[in-house]
């Protein structure tokens, strides 16, 4: 008598399609305001997909139709690769280790991470705009078959690259070094940005688009493209050519997932090192000097409770990765604009984005708190209390902005050779600063929102991105209406041909910025008072 046959485990597939379906819907079903805003996204992001497919296909028989097919494939694999590191925290099934407890084997789990991945928007995203791609270069049946051929291996491929890039840098990633990492490369990639912007715009014109045809002649050799390319060859005869470029492209992804495959069986069968060689070094590099008070920063700060809460928010510029990274991005973004408008010739007056970059990081003060704010609302005992809170974090912005406002500006000015106007500009940067650290005040106070702690890119809890809008614009708009008494006398003197009575904008914009950003504090310390159980329950998530 045989033993029976063991029953045949069940497929992972069918598991994790579920399981990517059930934390979609769940993630839906937490608020009203969330399902809001993921369909708004989801039919934007379709509407700009659509939109684009159809300008490529617009672009059939077009002399860069073929330049133009390639350099979209190319871009789309870039942008799977990169963005899973900056938004990791996004999408659950992203770190593999949450699997690690159960019995998986890497193979059956990585064919089942990849079908699940195929679901979602992105996968439809990049589908349309393969699609438009493809059809730009498409002519005859064969290249049609090519096509669709060439449309799947660009959709796995990106997949498996996206998939492969997140299962190396998992470790890296969860850890806190990790993340300030994660931090300066969007500082990075928000640089590279402008510079892109400056390299599209010195492509218009006949030269630029040579340049970006002779560009896409090394980009279609480069998988996905490959696939692309491969379609506008079969439309031309060269079959020999679109064999090796698909080939290329199918090896290319056979590289990326067995890079995957690697990544995942190191995952599941090896123990995170960083939690177990981190915490002896740390507590022996600690030494003696641990349970000492920690000195203060060495900065002149106040005394009493300003100088404490000054203190205070140094630290958390410099430890929490999301304060860290909203202070970094207005310090070089502010510098970056400026610069844009040196190289392009442009206005002085481009230097006010640094005094507003740096004045909205005023608002939403008590979400970086979180749940932490218990601790200073058990400080708060009286109206006094709570105008040196609020008068403590807005010195600490403006400690950082005024200098730095200063430094940009007279660069700019020296550099753009209007010396002439650097007196009324600063004097505007400044009434701007103040206005924002005044309506900041008040917007922390009477509309605060919670920061997610495991994302520093996530700048609001789902369903209260409407928040974070209200503050932002609606905030800067307010601090701009507040600028109109500084900002009426320059028209006014530019207008009647006074220019010798400008200098006088520069010390009434930094008493006028000072003054307001005081009396608006003041006047938001009771509400403080009034509001602390409120906004405890708001940014505690």
């Amino acid at each position: 008598m045989t033993a029976a046959a063991p029953p045949a485990a069940p497929s992972l597939t069918g598991v994790f399609i579920r399981l990517k379906l059930s934390l979609m819907r769940n993630g839906l079903r937490q608020s009203r305001g969330r399902a809001v805003g993921w369909c708004v996204g989801v039919t934007l992001a379709m509407l700009y997909a659509l939109a684009n497919g159809a300008g490529l296909v617009a672009l059939r028989n077009n002399h860069y139709a073929p330049a133009v097919s390639v350099t979209v494939a190319v871009v789309l694999s870039l942008g799977w690769a990169v963005v899973p590191l900056f938004f990791f925290g996004g999408d659950d099934t992203l770190d593999p280790t949450r699997l690690a407890m159960l019995p998986l084997r890497p193979r059956p789990l990585l064919t089942a991470l990849l079908t699940s991945s195929l679901i979602g928007v992105g996968p439809v995203f990049t589908v349309l705009l393969g699609a438009g791609a493809v059809t730009a270069v498409t002519h005859g049946p064969a290249a049609v078959v090519v096509a669709v051929l060439a449309v799947a291996l660009l959709l796995a491929l990106c997949v498996a690259l996206s998939r492969a890039v997140a299962a190396a840098n998992t470790r890296l990633l969860t850890s806190r070094r990790g993340r300030d990492l994660a931090v300066f490369s969007g500082i990075f990639i928000a640089v590279g940005a402008q510079l892109v912007n400056l390299a599209l715009n010195s492509l218009t014109g006949t030269e630029g688009l040579h340049r970006a045809t002779s560009a896409a002649s090394v980009l279609r050799w480069i998988p996905p493209a490959t696939a692309v390319d491969a379609v506008r060859s079969t439309g031309r005869g060269a079959y020999g050519l679109a064999a090796v470029q698909l080939l290329l492209t199918v090896a290319a992804l056979a590289l990326v997932v067995s890079w995957w495959h690697r990544s995942l069986f190191r995952l599941m069968v090896s123990p995170d090192a960083s939690t177990i060689v981190a915490a002896p070094e740390e507590s022996k590099a600690r030494g003696p000097a641990a349970g000492r008070p920690r000195p203060r920063l060495g900065l002149r700060l106040p005394g009493g409770r300003t100088g404490t809460v000054m203190e205070r928010q140094f630290r958390y510029m410099g430890r929490d990765p999301r304060a860290k990274a909203a202070l970094a991005t207005g310090l070089a973004v502010g510098l970056l604009l400026p610069l844009v408008a040196v190289v392009q010739h442009g206005t002085v007056y481009q230097c006010l984005w640094a005094a507003g970059l740096l004045g909205v990081q005023m608002y939403n003060q008590f979400g970086m708190d979180g749940a932490a704010f218990w601790t200073v609302m058990a400080t708060i005992a009286d109206r006094r209390d709570a105008e040196l809170e609020l008068r403590g974090r807005a010195l600490a912005i403006a400690v950082i902005a005024v200098p730095y406002v200063t430094v940009v500006t007279t660069g700019a000015a020296v550099l753009l050779g209007r010396l002439d106007a650097l007196a009324e500009t600063l004097g505007l940067s400044f009434a701007f600063v103040g206005a924002l650290l005044a309506t900041g005040g008040f917007a922390s106070v009477r509309y605060p929102y919670a920061v997610p702690r495991d994302n520093p890119f996530a700048n609001a809890a789902p369903g209260q991105s409407g928040l974070v809008l209200l503050n932002v614009f609606g905030g800067t708009l307010t601090g701009v209406a507040l600028c109109l008494p500084v900002l009426a006398p320059v028209v006014a003197l530019h207008l009647t041909g006074h220019h010798g009575l400008l200098w006088l904008v520069l010390p009434v914009g930094a008493i006028y910025g000072a003054a307001i950003a005081a009396a608006s504090l003041r006047l938001a310390a009771p509400r403080l008072l009034d509001r602390l159980p409120e906004i405890l329950a708001t940014v505690r998530g």
